[in-house]
């Protein structure tokens, strides 16, 4: 993974890589997190994909074991090990988070 990039969903900086190799995005799980349940604080947004990861782990739901960790640049400016996930399971994750934005309508 070479490529770094920020991308925003409604206020919300969403960091992603590109596999050039497989030629696919994978973005932040937590940065999705963040701008679907709307929080600000990154810390309570890993919080809240913590818990729902064990949640989704005892349901045997295949989506958290299709996430993967990337180092990507952290507030700091300094990279850090953080989950990804490619644009099919992020939008399976979207699933289990209750949020007025992941709405389809």
């Amino acid at each position: 993974m070479k490529n770094s990039d920020l991308t925003i969903f409604e206020n919300f900086e969403i960091r992603r890589s590109f596999d050039e190799e497989n030629e696919k995005w994978y973005f932040s799980v937590i940065d999705v997190v963040a701008a679907l349940t709307e929080q600000k604080d990154k810390l309570k947004a890993r919080k809240y994909w913590n818990k729902l990861s064990e949640r989704l782990k005892l349901e045997w739901n295949q989506s958290v074991t299709n996430c993967h960790r990337l180092k990507l640049i952290a507030t700091d400016g300094k990279k850090y090990l953080t989950d990804v996930a490619d644009v099919e399971t992020i939008l399976r994750l979207v699933q289990s988070v209750p949020s007025k934005k992941a709405l389809v309508g």
